[in-house]
C-alpha cells in the first residue's frame, strides 16, 4: 500500500493516456495500462476499482484540465490573434509538435463506452466554442466563428494523423501557424 501513495496521479493519467492514445478504449489492455503505470493489477485496480472504464474516465478528466489551460490564452489574451497563436504553441508542447495521436479521437474509436465516447464529444465541443469566441472577439461574425472553428478543428485533428503517418511533424507546425489568421482574420469585402 505505501508504494500507491508514492505514483503521482498526473503521472498514472499521462501513462494512461499514452496507452489509450495508442490503442483506444477497446484495444488498451489491463496487461498494457498496468505495465504503463508501473503498477501490478491489484494496485491498479486499488486505485480504480471500477477497472479500465474509471481509468478511462480519469484519464478524459486530466485531459479536460490539460485542455482547459491550452485554450486559456482564447478567452484571456487582450489580442485574440495572440491568444490563438499562445493556444498553439501550448498545442505544439501538448501533442508534442505533431507526434502524438490525440486522445479525443481515440477515445471515440468503436468499443469505447457510450459515456466516455459522449464526454471525449463535450471537450472537442468545447475546444471548438472556445475558438469560436475568440474568433468573435476578433470581429469574426458569430456563425462564421462558428465555422471557422470547427475547420480549425478538422484541420489539427486531420494534421496530427497525416505528421504521424508521414512521420513529418512539419504538417502540424503548419497547421498551427495559419490557425491565428483562419479564426481571427475578418474577410475584407470591397465594392
Amino acid at each position: 500500500m505505501g508504494r500507491l501513495a508514492m505514483v503521482d496521479d498526473q503521472v498514472i493519467y499521462a501513462r494512461l493516456s499514452e496507452v489509450f492514445r495508442a490503442n483506444g478504449y477497446a484495444g488498451a489492455s489491463l496487461s498494457a495500462l498496468s505495465e504503463a503505470v508501473g503498477l501490478q493489477r491489484a494496485s491498479l485496480y486499488h486505485r480504480f476499482p471500477a477497472g479500465k472504464h474509471a481509468m478511462a474516465k480519469a484519464v478524459l478528466d486530466s485531459i479536460e484540465i490539460q485542455l482547459e489551460d491550452t485554450l486559456e490564452p482564447l478567452a484571456s489574451a487582450p489580442d485574440a490573434a495572440n491568444g490563438v497563436a499562445e493556444m498553439c504553441r501550448r498545442m505544439a508542447v501538448s501533442y508534442r509538435s505533431g507526434r502524438m495521436s490525440c486522445v479525443l479521437d481515440t477515445m471515440t474509436l468503436p468499443g469505447a463506452p457510450e459515456d466516455i465516447r459522449a464526454q471525449a464529444g463535450r471537450l472537442a465541443a468545447g475546444w471548438i466554442q472556445a475558438m469560436a469566441g475568440a474568433a468573435v472577439r476578433a470581429g469574426v461574425p458569430q456563425a462564421e466563428g462558428a465555422g471557422r472553428a470547427r475547420s480549425a478543428l478538422v484541420r489539427i485533428e486531420g494534421a496530427l494523423v497525416v505528421a504521424r503517418a508521414l512521420d513529418d511533424p512539419s504538417v502540424f507546425e503548419q497547421v498551427l501557424a495559419e490557425l491565428p489568421a483562419l479564426l481571427t482574420s475578418r474577410a475584407t469585402t470591397e465594392h
